[in-house]
């Protein structure tokens, strides 16, 4: 198992214990590119979903943690990508 498949292990496991560097990491396994950092604010977008599919994600760094909720929309992105693969 490698690096990207176990983050992605946890995110589903354990979406309220996911650090921000974490979620940036996973994003970037499934090729999202890290666009522009706004505030506390830090937004990844994805070349081939559209925008209904999440193609933006907005992820903020709660005290070294990620916003549970933002590590679920990522998931659903990761899975619609994963079906279109």
């Amino acid at each position: 198992m490698n690096k990207c498949d176990k983050l992605l292990e946890k995110a589903k496991n354990s979406p309220n214990n996911f650090s921000f560097d974490e979620i940036c990491q996973l994003a970037e396994c499934y090729d999202f590119i890290f666009q522009r950092k706004s505030g506390s604010h830090t937004i990844y977008e994805h070349p081939i979903l559209k925008i209904e599919q999440n193609r933006l994600m907005n992820f903020q760094n709660f005290k070294g943690k990620a916003k549970p909720y933002q590590v679920r929309q990522l998931l659903k992105a990761i899975s619609i990508l994963r079906n279109e693969q």
